[in-house]
């Protein structure tokens, strides 16, 4: 049997139940709740409102660290040398059930230190002797390259606070004037524009900057640990500027400080492919015998719809 709907005329007055309710009433309240809550909040627990880090401020804050990295790059000593894909070949990156993801994806950003961080940056704005030590440096074979490096870099480690070292047997080669014209392209801001614009002409590739920052001996690592953004440690913080932002992330750091991941050359990939699986858990949440029996065995909603439960039980 077919029941057949109603029409009721709109212009018939409402004879039901009425509340009053002011609108702008409710909106104003509502917006300054919120408004105190944001403000007094952000007070207590935002990110600090830090500078970004560049070369510059690395060269002229620890002109030291910066020289003994550049001779490091130039020696092929520093971690991104040695990071494997998908930069170089020089390692197979770390595995999840004797699988490497990255070694799978291989080689998509190819990048020579000594190359993309040195020699192709001074070729820019070098003058006359810093184009003879490139070519000198680029004429040489990998292994008086290598040489000429370490025997610098090595130096430097033992001084400690040099910027340059005299050279009388020659044993440096070219390596003090590459690493010298570095360091006065650095001060000068020159570098950062060079590295991020070295393969787009739109500054936004902070690739390279980033990976010679961080191939840094102490300056950037004490300024993450100053912020509790250390390895060890569960600091957060939120760039200025970026987007989305990375407030996020705690989902991601939180894992870190934790064993197994704090003690395993694997963190990374271990906690990738944790939050995948937390990911997919959450997606297919629904679909997972039991858990979706939750709100029947604990019915908190009907506490929220108590009115209504109330009602339809009539």
């Amino acid at each position: 049997m077919k029941r057949e709907l109603s029409t009721v005329d709109p212009a018939i007055k409402w004879s039901g139940p009425t509340r009053k309710y002011d609108l702008v009433k409710e909106f104003v309240i509502a917006f300054t709740v919120i408004a105190v809550l944001a403000l007094t909040l952000a007070g207590l627990f935002s990110s600090p409102d830090e500078k970004a880090i560049t070369l510059q401020s690395w060269s002229q804050a620890a002109p030291a660290d910066f020289v003994q990295t550049a001779a490091g790059e130039l020696a092929g000593t520093t971690t991104s040398a040695s990071y494997g894909p998908p930069y170089n070949t020089a390692a197979d990156g770390q595995t999840i059930l004797g699988i490497s993801p990255s070694k799978l994806v291989g080689v998509r950003i190819p990048i020579d230190p000594a190359q993309s961080f040195v020699i192709e940056p001074l070729k820019i704005t070098a003058d006359a002797p810093t184009r003879a030590a490139i070519d000198t440096w680029n004429g040489a074979d990998s292994k008086s390259q290598s040489s000429w490096a370490t025997a610098y870099a090595d130096a430097l480690a033992k001084d400690g606070k040099a910027l340059s070292l005299a050279d009388p047997k020659g044993i440096y080669g070219p390596v003090p004037t590459l690493v010298s014209s570095l360091l006065s392209m650095a001060k000068s801001g020159g570098l950062d524009g060079a590295l991020t614009t070295s393969d787009t002409n739109m500054p936004t590739n902070f690739t390279k900057p980033l990976l010679f920052l961080a191939d840094g001996g102490t300056y950037f690592s004490d300024l993450a640990s100053a912020q509790h953004l250390g390895g060890d440690q569960w600091g957060v913080m939120n760039e200025t500027g970026s987007w989305p932002g990375q407030s996020w992330l705690w989902l991601y750091s939180f894992w870190y400080p934790i064993d197994p991941f704090k003690s395993s050359g694997n963190a990374d990939v271990l906690v990738m492919s944790l939050m995948g699986l937390l990911s997919l858990m959450l997606v297919f949440l629904p679909l997972i015998p039991g858990l979706r029996k939750i709100p029947q065995l604990i019915p908190i909603h009907r506490l929220i719809w108590k009115k209504w439960y109330r009602r339809s039980s009539r």
